[in-house]
C-alpha cells in the first residue's frame, strides 16, 4: 500500500507541473502589435487625386492596418439560476383480526403498517463578473467590407507581480469615435482576456498536489 502511494506521488510530482505550467501560459502571437505597412507607391497619371488619399471627412479617425484604436472595456455579466423540489407520501395499514375462531390469536399489532417517504431539495447558483477600463490596440486588417480585425495586449509590472490584459476582435468603421474609441461592447468575437502571474496570483490558486488529487478523487 505505501509502495503503491509512493509511486503516485511520484506521478504526482513529474506530471502536475508541466500541466499546470502549459495550462497558465498564455500564447503572445495572437495579440502582437501590427506595423503600418509600407505605402504603396504611387501611380502618376497626372489627376489631382491620387490612389491612397485620405478624404477631409475622416479627420483623424483610424482605418488602416497599423492605426491604433481605443477599446473602453465596459464588460459586465450577472447570470443566476435557482431551482427546488419537494415531495411527501405516506400510507397505512390496519386489520382488526376477529375475537373468536382460528385467527383469534392473532393481535391488532402483529397485522398493522404504516409508511412514510418525504424528500425536499434546493438548488442555487450565481455569478457575476465585470471589467472597466480601456486599451489601445493596433488595427491588423481590414477586410473588404469595411470591418477591421484589431488586436493588442497591455503589460503591467507591479512589485508584486504582473498584470496582462489582451483583446481581439472586428470593429466596424462607423463604431469609431473622432477620438479613435469604441465600446467592447461593439466588438465582434471578442477573445479579452485578463491574467495575472506572481506571489498574489500563486496564492489565490491550489497546489500542484491538491489539484491532482482533486482531479484523481471520485468523491
Amino acid at each position: 500500500m505505501r509502495r503503491r502511494l509512493s509511486e503516485l506521488l511520484l506521478v504526482a510530482a513529474v506530471l502536475a507541473p508541466a500541466a499546470a505550467a502549459a495550462k497558465d501560459d498564455v500564447p503572445d502571437d495572437a495579440f502582437a502589435p501590427t506595423a503600418p505597412a509600407a505605402p504603396a507607391a504611387t501611380p502618376a497619371n497626372g489627376s489631382i487625386f491620387q490612389g491612397g488619399y485620405v478624404p477631409l471627412t475622416s479627420g483623424g479617425r483610424a482605418g488602416r492596418v497599423g492605426d491604433i484604436v481605443t477599446i473602453q472595456l465596459v464588460e459586465r455579466t450577472i447570470a443566476s439560476k435557482s431551482n427546488a423540489a419537494a415531495t411527501e407520501r405516506g400510507g397505512s395499514l390496519g386489520l382488526t383480526p376477529p375475537s373468536t375462531g382460528p385467527l383469534s390469536f392473532f393481535s391488532p399489532s402483529d397485522i398493522g403498517m404504516s409508511g412514510g417517504n418525504e424528500f425536499s431539495g434546493k438548488g442555487q447558483a450565481s455569478q457575476s463578473n465585470q471589467l472597466a477600463g480601456e486599451i489601445s490596440v493596433t488595427i491588423a486588417e481590414v477586410y473588404p467590407n469595411g470591418t477591421m480585425l484589431v488586436k493588442g495586449e497591455k503589460l503591467v509590472t507591479l512589485n508584486r507581480g504582473d498584470e496582462r490584459l489582451q483583446i481581439s476582435g472586428i470593429v466596424r468603421a462607423i463604431d469609431i469615435g473622432p477620438d479613435n474609441r469604441v465600446p467592447s461592447t461593439r466588438v465582434a468575437d471578442a477573445n479579452i482576456r485578463y491574467v495575472g502571474k506572481g506571489e498574489i496570483a500563486r496564492a489565490s490558486r491550489q497546489g500542484w498536489l491538491q489539484r491532482f488529487f482533486n482531479i484523481i478523487s471520485p468523491f
